[in-house]
């Protein structure tokens, strides 16, 4: 059985979190750490966009400064999220393609999601994966609604994936962030309230973030049949992730062009 480094929950702002992600992927490739599953929240929240998105046309941009919310340009693809410090738990797994069993992208996801399905079950909810589409990365969902979505990138045979976990959820607030095309604010929450939902709302009661970290955890030993040590960065992750964050992301070049200036 393998053993993966487990990174406990912890709590940083945008540009650290991916500086970290980043600094993880580039060790694990490098093969200075093993597989590792990192959990974390943001703080402040957060508008994160896809390695290849306009943030202009995604994201309501005077909100986000009205309200406090950083924006952040991800290394990986997908779409744009809003990760709230109340209702979120994200967790990320960086391994070598072969250690999950597979290159194949749409099977690197259902089998890290066979993982998040198993925790989910573990606090009382059934859900179910979606393979997505052209425009939508995989996901899981409750009844059609979405609780979990992700996103990846692959370098040289290993896998980042980084997603969230709804722990509850604030349509009015998410929409008055993220734009939706030919939608205002109040329409684009009715259109979500179909489509989203979260552990609060399907439960009816606050789960706290440890308890869903720690389901997550046993969800990924029980469906990837691996071991989790926990452990820490390690300097050179540190290092890297501390210049990542100078020189990268908490740069408008790159959150705002997709250029490392």
């Amino acid at each position: 059985m393998d053993t993966w480094r487990l990174l406990p929950l912890q709590t940083d702002n945008a540009f650290v979190n991916m500086a970290i992600d980043e600094a993880i992927l580039t060790a694990r490739i490098a093969g200075h750490v093993p597989n590792t599953l990192r959990f974390y929240r943001w703080r402040p929240s957060t508008v994160s966009i896809g390695k290849n998105q306009n943030p202009d046309a995604e994201v309501h941009l005077d909100a986000c400064i009205q309200l406090g919310v950083d924006v952040v340009r991800r290394v990986s693809g997908g779409g744009t999220v809003y990760h709230d410090y109340k209702g979120e738990v994200t967790y990320s797994v960086t391994a070598k393609t072969t250690d999950v069993g597979t290159a194949d992208i749409t099977t690197v996801y259902a089998k890290i999601y066979e993982a998040i399905k198993d925790a989910l079950r573990l606090l009382g909810i059934t859900a179910d994966f979606s393979g997505g589409d052209a425009k939508n990365c995989p996901n899981l969902t409750v009844n059609g609604k979405k609780i979990s979505g992700s996103s990846q990138t692959i370098t040289r045979g290993v896998v980042l994936q980084h997603g969230t976990v709804l722990r509850s959820v604030d349509l009015p607030k998410m929409f008055t962030l993220l734009k939706l095309k030919n939608a205002s604010c109040t329409q684009a929450t009715d259109i979500a309230k179909r489509k989203i939902t979260s552990i609060q709302k399907e439960l009816g009661h606050i789960v706290m973030p440890d308890t869903v970290a720690n389901a997550l955890a046993q969800g990924f030993r029980a469906m990837l049949k691996i071991q989790l040590e926990p452990g820490e960065l390690t300097p050179y992750e540190v290092e890297l992730a501390n210049n990542l964050c100078k020189e990268k992301y908490a740069t408008k070049a790159w959150n705002f062009e997709g250029k490392i200036a």
